[in-house]
């Protein structure tokens, strides 16, 4: 792979592409009503699909680059495959590194709605499990079913301003608004109390904002994954992008919803889900820089043996448990799961055809 490599430009927009998927999720700031499309089964079968994908790629293209790298570096078979298989473990224990660092970030540990003894009924005005990711999450069902509870009261939010509006057309015409009407605004203002919402308000604040510098880290090394594969194959790093991008869309989602929910502000909300993409974009530049300074078939071959690494652990720790808790019976994960390595192996055979 030449200093001057030409699929450059192809592997930034793959990557800018992935990360820019956390807009779509984010998106729904815009449109609170598409939240009712990230059921459990469709969740997990995107996850499921970008773990076959992601596991395929890193051990049946990843990581027989990495070995054939090093072999073209001048060492024998033994020794290229001995270095490789390091640089795989190497990888892995980076990502593990790395997950310890988003629960810190993420404050997992921190307070738990079962063992904060919050009512049962208040649980929809309750902060996520430990501030946690999308796929960090101990407990993402019910994360899920936050969101979902957030979205109607932000409906319930809309509409209500909605109706406050018309009656103020009422009152310009010198008419009172229907009696079921106002004694249903009226309602909706006493429920609220100024003060618990200000509380609940500032840690859902918190709770976006530290799930999106977790989730900023942690897209970190699927920049550098995709951007790698892209530069050698670009059909490979096209599929894996988009494996990629399908489970940043939700993480999207994540951000969003509670900063929107908490502040009312669609822009705010919409950047800072925005802003934890941008990360991925931000591991290309970095892994060209050093490629482009410093290129030699070891370290590629070096860099291909960490990717698969991290890609594995991703898949194996985060994305497929995660996956089986949204779909406990399994009637979606594991055939996700085969499509996801069909559409991969699919890919590199029409490549070699």
């Amino acid at each position: 792979m030449p200093v001057n490599n030409p699929h450059v430009g192809v592997a930034f927009a793959l990557v800018v592409g992935a990360g820019l998927a956390t807009a779509l999720g984010a998106a729904v700031v815009f449109f609170p009503s598409l939240v009712k499309l990230a059921s459990r089964r469709v969740l997990a079968s995107a996850l499921g699909l970008s773990a076959g994908v992601m596991i395929y790629v890193s051990f049946v293209e990843i990581f027989v680059k990495s070995h054939l790298s090093f072999e073209d570096s001048g060492l024998s078979k033994g020794d290229a495959y001995l270095y490789s298989t390091l640089c795989f473990f190497g990888g892995a224990l980076c990502m593990l590194g790395v997950d310890f660092i988003v629960k810190y970030l993420s404050g997992q540990g921190g307070l738990h709605t079962h063992d904060a003894g919050i009512p049962v009924e208040n649980k929809d005005r309750a902060e996520p499990n430990g501030h946690e990711c999308f796929t960090c999450s101990s407990d993402p069902v019910g994360d899920l079913e936050k969101m979902q509870n957030q979205a109607k009261t932000i409906i319930g939010r809309e509409n209500a301003q909605a109706l406050d509006t018309s009656n103020v057309s009422y009152n310009a015409d010198g008419d009172s608004p229907p009696v079921s009407q106002k004694d249903e605004a009226v309602s909706q203002k006493d429920e609220e109390d100024p003060a618990k919402d200000d509380v609940e308000n500032k840690k859902l604040i918190k709770m976006g904002i530290n799930t999106a510098l977790a989730i900023g880290i942690h897209n970190f090394p699927e920049g550098l994954a995709t951007f790698v594969a892209a530069l050698d194959d670009p059909r490979v790093g096209a599929v894996l992008a988009i494996a990629i991008g399908i489970h940043n869309i939700p993480e999207g989602l994540c951000v969003a919803l509670p900063i929107y929910y908490a502040t009312g502000n669609r822009m705010k909300a919409f950047s800072w889900a925005l802003l934890s993409g941008a990360s991925e974009p931000v591991a290309a530049l970095l892994g060209w820089a050093v490629l482009a300074q410093s290129f030699s078939d070891t370290l590629y071959a070096v860099l291909f043996g960490l990717v698969g690494g991290m890609m594995v652990i991703i898949s194996v720790r985060e994305l497929l448990p995660t996956a089986h808790r949204y779909d406990p019976e399994d009637t979606v994960v594991t055939l996700s799961f085969i499509v996801g390595m069909l559409i991969m192996a699919l890919s590199l055979v029409l490549f070699v055809i």
